[in-house]
């Protein structure tokens, strides 16, 4: 199973999935890190799409070999969501601007998802979330 946790930078993305993570003893991968690893810190639109494609192929193998995965990414736009195809999404929508601004204007608040977290309390909604997916 594949799930993405998306949101805005600074909406809680990180906190949610370490928290679902331990319950789950999954894999999890986290945007920053897979850059850091890529050493790619361009976010162009075409960098975002090659962020977005460099998570999938990371989820994808995990989920070949039948195992959960969760990734957390910003994953803007419709576009860079239908590229990682998840399972299961969480919408982070805990904050109205995140800190940059080209990522603001980016942004595109989604049609659908499966789950739309509202406030910042991993604590609380990791059980809940936790729950849905099993």
């Amino acid at each position: 199973m594949k799930i993405l946790i998306f949101g805005l930078p600074g909406s809680g993305k990180t906190w949610l999935a370490e928290r679902l993570q331990k319950r789950l003893e999954c894999a999890w991968f986290n945007a920053d890190e897979v850059r850091r690893m890529a050493n790619d810190w361009e976010f162009s639109e075409a960098a975002r799409y090659r962020q977005a494609h460099r998570m999938a192929s990371i989820a994808n193998h995990e989920k070949y070999h039948d195992r959960t995965v969760i990734c957390d990414f910003v994953c803007p736009t419709e576009v860079t969501r239908a590229i990682y195809d998840a399972d299961y999404t969480v919408w982070m929508d805990t904050i109205s601007r995140g800190r940059f601004e080209d990522t603001n204007k980016m942004f595109i608040k989604p049609e659908k998802f499966d789950y739309h977290v509202t406030t910042q309390d991993a604590k609380y909604w990791a059980p809940i979330i936790l729950k849905e997916i099993k």
